[in-house]
């Protein structure tokens, strides 16, 4: 939820756009407003000026400043207003420079204050210490726990339960003794196999709407959403630190087509954020804090893939939109922390930080480069052919199981279990699987015959199929309420491909090894090695899925530690991010933002749009005069939840524009009036700043959002009563002291993707537009956001004639998933009512899924009855599913894309 000015030009009722009874003892004060230049230089100016202050008000404007941010860190789905973030910051310095020379002056400055001084100097490296090593543990914890996970499935250590495979039979290359399988029969077997599935599934979903909904998924799309100023409570909080760092290993182990490396961000950024919270210094100042979190995120993917420099690039690459030196040397040192910790602890008792690592001592030939670009033409097309179908299938999910995410979990694990199980590529975790396909096969273990030349063609067979069927099953499980990501399904995905390519090509050359296409390679020597075939399949459909070039590269070049291998990797990655393109920009990181409707600018694109700032903007804004409301009318402005913030204008005829208010500083305001005297419903309300505040006289004060002047109000916060009002002070309320007098402003000529570069550069909440110091309306970034989906909708139709998009669909696409949801409607029945008869009536399937009595009669009143409860618990449903639900205004027919699921609920509110 963005900042509101106002209702928008969308809205149903009309708003007054100010209010008029005027305060003859209070003169208006006509000023020039100052440029564009904003609040940045605000911080400047005061600390140039360097007027005195007493204790009394450098005290009272500290307790103020407190008592408003701690209301706005309460404040869900709003953004963080960077700009006031950044002169709030440069106050603070500015007030303990002032404090410590003052101590300087006086003498008192002692060792203790040094040691003081020194610590706050220090504590962002200290933080970043403490955040890296817990990081470390708990990957490692991880890493054993989901391993033993994994293979308890298929067979228990005889001699101590608790081991896995691989330290039950520690040393030997193809199994042991103490290793056995649940029994010697195989369909019992299969069958533990798929219990054991659906118990870590349905554990790991329980747990996950129980106690922290938001551990559901990747979480690397909201991440980014947070660090780019989102707010979103509780994302990154202690109970979902927990229940992800629980569920992640039953969701891994139950054999989900999902991996642990994209939620590793998650919990990571999960644990830095609770740990910074420890510190005054980060829970007071959201800057600092998002440095914190781009950290997190570098160690996050370091522990993942082994790869602090590859952790690093990711963060830059990816996660943050704003990325200064000084925070790529606090993610350099947070990675180097964690993955030092890691390695130390050793989880896998090889010396490798991930299971998957390896190292190529042979090279390559330039005859092979035509099969590197097969790879990577691959690479894109599974990135834009699962992005496209997940899209999908995260709209049916949206609209149809919302209510059954427990039950969908639990069935994709046995569905999963089911199909898998007969594949040996299939069967065993995906991290393992890696491990085999990378491998060279001199000196290696030979998996299921995949190195002898007898066992090609079932090999190639059994991998194309594995490539196949993992690509429908990531397509269906990545989104479900578990935690999931996709970088390790993504690079199975690409390795099982690649293995089968170079196995092709290894077979091509022994076929006809004098062939001259073959010529570079030397008699008696391996030529064709099919594990860097599938470690260079791997990095293409890491980098097709979410479209990320550098940071692949050094991810796996860091987990081969292969010099020879650097080019060959940066020819996949290049034709992979090429074939990408044409189907459209961003990753699934992206394209999930996009489907969420999070208010996110990305960076990554580049807008035309070739239009002001004026055809973007909402016209029909509701400002308050200087002088004239009463109380009454300011209490029924803050009733409504349709705003933000208020632009404060000298009146309504003039409309010049003051300033601007956030709704939390009037509320507090308000609240903080209340409090400390009785005020009468009609008491006058002035926003007028004294004459003073005019930012042409030099010496003069200067006012930030939410900060309180101390030269001209007492320390309760208003003004003291003059000698004319100082009979019927209760009657009079000055709340000059919390408006921003100088907001972001533009001008209505402005090109909108300059505005959009502002958002993204400087991160206002809101830029109001004026023109000739005339308030002409207001932008947000959803208003950005709206008129590029619009734009995009009649390009769309234009070039097609219908919507044809990623989610909803067009009609056609509706009425199939109408079919689909039917048809899974009636097989639910059918199974609940066989269950029922074999059960003697004594388990009701049908009661506890709810499902309609009509459902096997087929009717069409069933299916309109179901859709009516599915549109409602769309748009009124819980957080956990759709997280702007209930915090939005509705939105006009045409405004938003139609396949968009969540916008349309979150595109007015300011």
């Amino acid at each position: 939820m963005m900042s509101r000015g106002g209702p928008g030009a969308m809205n149903s009722q009309p708003r007054s756009t100010s209010f008029s009874t005027s305060v003859p003892q209070i003169p208006n004060q006509r000023a020039r407003r100052p440029s564009v230049s904003s609040r940045f230089s605000y911080a400047v100016s005061i600390a140039e000026q360097g007027e005195a202050q007493t204790a009394q008000g450098v005290a009272a404007q500290h307790q103020i400043e407190e008592e408003i941010a701690q209301i706005k860190r309460y404040e869900d789905f709003t953004t963080i207003d960077w700009v006031q973030d950044a002169a709030r910051e440069q106050l603070r310095r500015k007030a303990r420079r002032k404090r410590n020379a003052g101590l300087w002056d006086a003498g008192r400055f002692d060792w203790r204050h040094r040691i003081r001084e020194s610590y706050d100097a220090a504590q962002g490296w200290i933080v970043v210490t403490i955040i890296g090593a817990a990081i470390g543990v708990n990957a490692a914890f991880l890493n054993i726990i989901t391993e033993w996970l994994a293979d308890i499935k298929l067979g228990h250590c005889k001699t101590a339960f608790y081991l896995n495979e691989n330290f039950c039979c520690w040393g030997e290359d193809n199994g042991c003794d103490d290793w056995q399988k649940w029994t010697g029969f195989s369909p019992i077997n299969y069958l533990i196999y798929i219990l054991f599935a659906i118990l870590f599934a349905c554990t790991s979903a329980t747990l996950v709407k129980s106690y922290a909904p938001y551990a559901a998924g990747s979480g690397i799309s909201e991440i980014k959403c947070i660090i780019a100023g989102f707010v979103m409570k509780g994302f990154l909080g202690f109970w979902t630190l927990v229940i992800k760092s629980l569920a992640l290993p039953l969701a891994i182990g139950s054999g989900l087509s999902v991996g642990k490396e994209g939620p590793s961000v998650h919990y990571a950024v999960c644990t830095g954020n609770v740990i910074s919270r420890l510190f005054a210094k980060y829970r007071r100042n959201a800057s600092k804090t998002r440095e914190i979190l781009s950290a997190c995120a570098a160690a996050g993917v370091a522990v993942a893939f082994g790869s602090p420099i590859g952790g690093v690039l990711f963060s830059l690459e990816e996660m943050s939109s704003y990325f200064p030196l000084k925070t790529m040397w606090r993610s350099y040192f947070c990675a180097l922390v964690a993955t030092a910790v890691l390695s130390a602890m050793n989880p896998f008792r090889t010396g490798q930080l991930v299971m998957f690592q390896v190292h190529y001592d042979r090279s390559w030939h330039f005859f092979e480069i035509l099969f590197f670009i097969l790879l990577g033409i691959f690479g894109g097309l599974y990135g834009a052919f699962v992005m496209k179908w997940n899209l999908r299938v995260q709209a049916f999910r949206k609209k149809y199981l919302t209510n059954y995410a427990i039950l969908e979990a639990t069935l994709l694990a046995a569905a999963t279990a089911i199909v898998c199980y007969p594949n040996s590529f299939l069967r065993i975790d995906m991290t393992e699987s890696m491990e085999i396909l990378f491998l060279e096969c001199e000196g290696a273990e030979d998996y299921q015959g995949l190195c002898e030349r007898d066992h090609r063609f079932r090999n190639v067979v059994s991998l194309l199929l594995a490539t196949v069927i993992r690509i429908f099953f990531v397509i269906i499980s990545y989104g479900c309420k578990v935690p999931a990501g996709i970088f390790v399904p993504s690079m199975a995905i690409g390795a099982s491909f690649g293995r089968s390519v170079g196995i092709i090509v290894q077979a091509l050359h022994e076929a006809n090894p004098q062939s001259p296409f073959f010529a570079a390679c030397l008699p008696d020597v391996p030529c064709i090695t099919p594990g860097t075939y599938a470690f260079l399949g791997a990095a293409a459909a890491l980098s097709g899925i979410m479209h990320i070039t550098v940071s692949v590269v050094v991810i796996m070049f860091e987990l081969t530690g292969a010099l020879t291998y650097i080019l060959p990797t940066m020819i996949v990655v290049g034709v992979t991010k090429a074939v990408s393109e044409l189907f459209g920009k961003g990753g699934i990181a992206d394209r999930m933002i996009w489907f969420s409707g999070f208010p996110f600018l990305d960076n990554k694109e580049d807008h035309n749009l070739g239009v002001p700032v004026s055809h973007a903007m909402i016209k029909d804004v509701t400002s308050i005069p200087t002088n004239g409301m009463t109380l009454q009318q300011i209490e029924g402005l803050l009733a409504e939840d349709n705003y933000q913030g208020f632009p404060i204008v000298e009146d309504e005829h003039s409309k010049i524009l003051v300033g601007y208010i956030g709704r939390t500083e009037l509320r507090y305001a308000v609240d903080r009036a209340k409090r400390e005297r009785t005020l009468s419903p009609q008491a006058k309300c002035t926003f007028a700043p004294p004459p003073s505040a005019d930012v042409t006289t030099p010496g003069t004060d200067i006012i930030t959002p939410g900060l309180a002047r101390m030269d001209s109000f007492n320390t309760i916060g208003f003004a003291e009563p003059s000698t004319t009002a100082s009979a019927s002070s209760s009657n009079f309320i000055n709340f000059s002291r919390y408006v921003d007098t100088t907001p972001v402003s533009a001008h209505p000529r402005l090109p909108l993707e300059t505005v959009m570069e502002l958002f993204r550069k400087i991160g206002p909440r809101v830029i109001l537009i004026e023109y000739h110091g005339k308030l002409m309306g207001l932008v947000t970034v959803k208003d950005c956001l709206k008129y590029q989906f619009k734009v995009e909708a009649m390009e769309e139709v234009a070039n097609n004639g219908q919507h044809s998009g990623h989610g909803q669909g067009n009609g056609a696409e509706q009425q199939g998933d109408e079919r689909l949801w039917e048809l899974m409607q009636r097989v639910a029945g059918w199974v609940s009512d066989k269950v029922s008869i074999a059960s003697g009536g004594r388990i009701r399937l049908r009661d506890s899924l709810d499902l309609p009595r009509e459902t096997l009669a087929g009717g069409a009143g069933a299916r309109v009855g179901s859709g009516t409860n599915r549109t409602v618990r769309s748009q009124g449903g819980a957080r956990d599913d759709q997280i702007l639900d209930g915090t939005e205004d509705e939105d006009e027919d045409g405004v938003e894309l139609e396949n968009r699921q969540t916008y349309p609920h979150g595109s007015t509110s300011r």
